[in-house]
């Protein structure tokens, strides 16, 4: 499998997928914005179509839109400040409109754009595995430089803008990024399904982490070895590895949350045990201290 070139950059850009989605999927639930790469998604399909009909590279047509896409939201969010799932719902119904009528313009267009809907091994090219190479090195240098800020706009912005955090730059430069780790993985898990790399490992990992910092590092394992696992499936099994890496993402999920709730059943059954042989010795110690009392009383009486 890996004598290939294609499985070679394949399985690259999946560690690198695996290295900043699952981070970005942390911050996207704790911040309650899941919809964002969804969203962001069916624009970038809007571009990559674009791209296509206007003779550009469509991964740098997606990574541009999807990349517009990310600063739109934030304008109309700073509009809807009230409804601020409104501008989520606005551009993903915008961009899957402009991906159908530019669909239907271009009659040869959608033979090739079910790798782009499902994923494929062998549409990650050079220039693709560059932009998922920048999206990465990016994404990994943002959350280390600007680490305590987002957790301080994450929780609170309200709290973080009083002390001295640029609220409005620094979730525009968050929801960019977003956008291009959307664009990025369109090649390897497809347009349809880029949100499970994103969203199944963060919230497999929120459920059973510790902590946040914790949370983090257990997505970032999941994801990669959902990640790998999938392509290694798909290329044996002849599957789209959109679908097979997020239906073996979502295993993993249901996997962890059964085992989780079997762990607190036997934790409770054990506290339980230990609670009862410690009542079960002071329960003889009442009977012993009451028997001998009524002995005392019985025998004072006889007196």
């Amino acid at each position: 499998m890996l004598a290939y070139e294609f499985m070679q950059r394949a399985l690259l850009a999946g560690t690198l997928l695996g290295l900043i989605a699952p981070i970005l999927g942390v911050y996207l639930m704790l911040r309650r914005q899941v919809l964002m790469a969804d969203t962001l998604s069916h624009v970038s399909l809007a571009g990559v179509a674009a791209g296509s009909l206007l003779g550009v590279n469509p991964s740098i047509g997606g990574f541009a839109a999807a990349v517009i896409a990310a600063l739109l939201i934030e304008r109309l969010r700073a509009v809807y400040r009230t409804y601020a799932e409104v501008p989520v719902a606005l551009l993903m119904t915008g961009g899957l409109a402009v991906a159908v009528v530019l669909m239907s313009l271009g009659k040869s267009l959608s033979q090739s754009f079910s790798a782009y809907l499902f994923g494929s091994i062998v549409a990650v090219s050079s220039t693709q595995l560059g932009l998922i190479g920048a999206a990465a090195g990016i994404g990994l240098l943002f959350f280390s430089v600007f680490r305590r800020p987002l957790y301080a706009i994450t929780f609170d912005e309200e709290t973080a803008g009083i002390s001295g955090v640029a609220v409005r730059r620094l979730s525009a430069a968050f929801s960019v990024l977003t956008g291009m780790t959307v664009a990025a993985a369109m090649p390897v898990v497809g347009v349809l399904l880029v949100s499970a790399l994103l969203v199944l490992p963060a919230a497999l990992a929120l459920r059973i982490a510790g902590g946040f910092v914790a949370a983090m590092i257990l997505s970032v394992g999941i994801g990669l070895v959902g990640i790998f696992g999938g392509l290694t499936l798909s290329y044996t099994v002849n599957t789209p590895p959109g679908g097979t890496i997020a239906l073996l993402l979502l295993a993993f999920l249901i996997l962890g949350i059964m085992a989780q709730k079997l762990w607190l059943m036997v934790r409770r059954h054990g506290g339980y045990g230990r609670r009862h042989t410690k009542v079960v010795p002071a329960i003889k110690t009442v009977v012993r201290v009451t028997d001998r009392t009524e002995y005392r009383a019985a025998a004072q009486g006889k007196e």
